[in-house]
């Protein structure tokens, strides 16, 4: 996660749980002089519509006021849907056991991508099932993870 994420976050945060939702996280895309801010939000009784645009106004406001992205971007507030993306430490935690896709920042084993069960979380260390080898990986390494949704 980049300062200028964890600045939003920490920006952020304490108005969207005023609001009665948790911020599970944020994806700031940059691509050229446009980018996306994506805020991720839950509710213990999920989220819909009228939330994702509650908090959009709450955030506005803010972010109009603050002004952290300097150049044009667009906001999305979403719930987590079905491929749930991972953030936090403890969001891999109460991940265990679930198939995951991950990311990761710098190649390990030649590869930056991986699929496969997530089995512990120590620390700063994940371990992935993947084809029956036990994978670790730095939870600091890590880019991008989501749950993989089964029907």
């Amino acid at each position: 996660m980049t300062k200028l994420e964890q600045d939003i976050i920490a920006m952020l945060e304490p108005s969207i749980e005023a609001l009665g939702f948790e911020l599970l996280g944020l994806e700031l895309a940059q691509a050229g002089r446009h980018s996306t801010l994506r805020i991720y939000i839950d509710h213990a009784d999920g989220i819909n519509v009228d939330n994702c645009a509650e908090v959009s106004r709450q955030v506005s406001a803010i972010l109009d006021v603050e002004d952290p992205i300097t150049n044009e971007y667009n906001l999305e507030v979403s719930s987590p849907g079905v491929d749930r993306p991972l953030f936090k430490p403890e969001h891999f935690t109460k991940a265990q056991g679930e198939e995951i896709r991950l990311r990761t920042k710098l190649p390990q084993d030649g590869r930056r991508n991986f699929k496969g069960d997530l089995v512990t979380v120590e620390g700063d260390m994940l371990t992935l099932s993947i084809d029956n080898k036990d994978v670790l990986v730095m939870l600091s390494n890590v880019e991008k993870a989501n749950i993989i949704a089964k029907f």
